[in-house]
């Protein structure tokens, strides 16, 4: 695809960023699940949780109500709390730290490589003290980490280590899916995803004793699942065992979910020709575009993302999102380091200078639209706005 030589006008609709593919086959489960009058959980979670386990060849899959609370509900269960540090990237939404905030642990942030974006093993090893008891790594823009350093260190430090797959669901390192190579792995089925339930998350994981933990602290820790104590086979008494959370996943998000297994490889291609038409219309441009797979690498192409170097551009970061939105294209940031959000600031002291490659990302980088619904018109429109814009 080319940018064209005539003045750009904006679209006359706007282009939503991540706008899901939902299809007839989810209208007609949600339907489904209306009429059976089972909208909580229910069987069709179950479905979805063996769906997503052969799917990532692990033992155990537990559906929940977003990836945050499974990060917080892995954390929980595999006992980090008060005392303990745990490292993660500098470069993530605000999620992925606080999660550690609430088990009562200490975040520590690692800087990322400048290549990849993703945590940069060599950071994670100058920020590992006595007190360090795990490492959450995520799979920035679907692009697997460096699993084989970071499992060496979490070995010979004695460290557990969660893997974030929010951007994850198709991403494979070395022949191992994401999410199945630490003690735990977390997916996220938010409405911009690759395989989306609206709202939604699910924790992997071959342990049955971690994963009938998190199930019971899913569900206010309850001794029994709310929908079994309610099925044809009879009431079930429940007692609280411990003090859980209320996690769980319905059976009306599950119904999505189990339609969007049907078409992910469909999407997954659609996403990887876009991915080429933009590398190729870009190449020639300014901006810093992703860098090449890794070898023995499978990529979810979740995000495509691209730097904006104001000396270079002509333009500053914040100054191309606005006209991306004034062309009615919609962009995303992912994502402003975390240490620049004040919260984070006035709670850890945290200095900006001292996770200099997040920091220079965080405020050039833009995520242009990508998703399986797109179409061609849609990919050229985007690309001619970033011409006229850069132009």
């Amino acid at each position: 695809m080319k940018s064209v030589s005539r003045p750009v006008r904006p679209r006359e609709r706007f282009l939503v960023f991540g706008q899901p593919c939902i299809g007839e086959g989810e209208i007609s489960e949600v339907v489904d699940s209306l009429r059976a009058r089972w909208i909580g959980t229910g069987p069709k979670v179950s479905r979805f949780e063996e769906a997503m386990a052969r799917y990532k060849g692990v033992s155990h899959a537990v559906a929940l109500s977003s990836c945050t609370a499974g990060l917080h509900l892995a954390c929980i269960a595999l006992g980090i709390g008060p005392g303990d540090e745990v490292i993660t990237t500098a470069l993530t939404f605000c999620a992925t730290v606080n999660v550690i905030i609430h088990c009562g642990a200490t975040p520590v942030l690692a800087d990322v490589s400048p290549v990849s974006m993703n945590i940069d093993p060599r950071s994670i090893a100058e920020k590992i003290t006595g007190r360090t008891r795990a490492i959450i790594v995520v799979h920035f823009a679907g692009r697997a980490c460096d699993m084989a350093a970071i499992m060496d260190l979490a070995e010979k430090h004695g460290l557990l280590v969660i893997e974030d797959c929010a951007h994850a669901i198709e991403t494979e390192y070395r022949g191992q899916k994401a999410g199945t190579i630490g003690s735990a792995g977390v997916l996220s089925f938010y409405a911009t995803k690759n395989l989306t339930t609206g709202e939604g998350g699910m924790m992997l994981t071959n342990s049955g004793e971690l994963a009938n933990r998190i199930k019971q602290l899913s569900l206010h820790g309850l001794s029994a699942d709310a929908w079994k104590r309610y099925s044809d086979s009879g009431y079930r008494q429940y007692h609280v065992v411990e003090a859980g959370f209320k996690y769980n996943m319905t059976d009306m998000q599950a119904a999505i979910g189990l339609h969007q297994f049907g078409r992910l490889e469909e999407y997954a291609q659609r996403r990887q020709q876009i991915w080429g038409m933009y590398q190729r219309a870009f190449a020639s441009t300014p901006l810093a575009l992703p860098a090449p797979d890794d070898a023995g690498t499978v990529h979810a192409r979740h995000l495509f993302t691209v730097l904006v170097d104001e000396e270079k551009c002509g333009v500053s970061r914040d100054e191309f999102l606005s006209l991306m939105t004034d062309h009615n294209i919609g962009v995303g940031v992912h994502y402003l380091a975390v240490p620049e959000h004040p919260y984070y600031q006035r709670a850890y002291g945290w200095r900006l200078g001292d996770w200099p490659n997040a920091m220079r990302i965080g405020r050039q980088t833009v995520s242009l639209p990508l998703s399986g619904c797109l179409t061609d018109d849609d990919v050229q429109d985007v690309i001619d706005a970033v011409f006229d814009i850069l132009s």
